[in-house]
């Protein structure tokens, strides 16, 4: 290598700004795309970080209260027509038709029993879509991005060929920058996919524990009124 190829090397800008802007349309919107989804996936992360652990905790508070020893009447007046946590919610849903299942003269209608478990396996269906909720972007993404990136880099490197072809000169200050371009892209892909594969994992693994959680409340709890029923 010339001292003057090797000074055009070294004073080209290599940043990740510069590559952006040196690199082609093509290129710049896959940049542009998996950065985009870099950032959403963060911030389901983040989001579903912080619902799960108030999950949690809110069902950790109320399976005291549930097992304290205060009537289930009490306990279901208190937290009224809008319960704030899941775990209210879908006891909520089993008390009030346990409510429903009651006549005026304070016999029950045929059927309650199914009718509770239903209503709370309704409850708890709709509590699974809310967990999962903006997993699949994720999966999405895990499995997306570094196809996308390395679009973007064979995209890349096609035109940096291209460009060689144009000047007729195969030096390093002209190969360098095309090339560095399109790794970049899929530097990029990478970056957005692997944090969303392992985020996947274990997002989704925490929301079917915190449902399992939510199905053992409710057998508890149908088993606690079937004794009632019994009585």
């Amino acid at each position: 290598m010339d001292q003057q190829t090797l000074a055009m090397a070294q004073e080209m800008d290599f940043s990740l700004l510069a590559l952006f802007l040196r690199a082609s349309l093509t290129v710049k919107l896959v940049m542009i795309v998996l950065t985009f989804a870099s950032f959403w996936s963060w911030s389901i992360i983040i989001r579903k970080y912080i619902s799960f652990r108030a999950a949690r905790l809110e069902a950790d508070a109320f399976d005291r209260a549930f097992w304290s020893g205060e009537p289930l009447d009490e306990l279901f007046d208190q937290i009224g027509p809008a319960p704030d946590g899941a775990s209210q919610r879908i006891f909520a849903a089993g008390m009030l038709e346990w409510r429903r299942s009651h006549r005026h003269d304070g016999e029950l209608i045929a059927g309650a029993q199914a009718r509770i478990e239903r209503s709370m396996d309704v409850a708890i269906a709709k509590e699974g879509e809310g967990l999962n909720a903006g997993l699949s972007f994720l999966a999405t993404v895990g499995s997306t991005a570094p196809f996308i990136g390395l679009f973007g880099t064979v995209w890349g490197i096609k035109v940096a060929f291209e460009e060689i072809a144009i000047s007729q000169n195969t030096s390093l200050a002209v190969v360098a920058p095309g090339i560095s371009e399109a790794l970049v892209a899929t530097a990029i892909g990478l970056i957005a996919a692997i944090p969303a594969v392992v985020a996947y994992n274990k997002l989704s693994s925490d929301a079917d524990k915190i449902t399992s959680g939510y199905e053992a409340f409710a057998d508890e709890f149908s088993t606690i009124l079937s004794r009632q029923l019994d009585a």
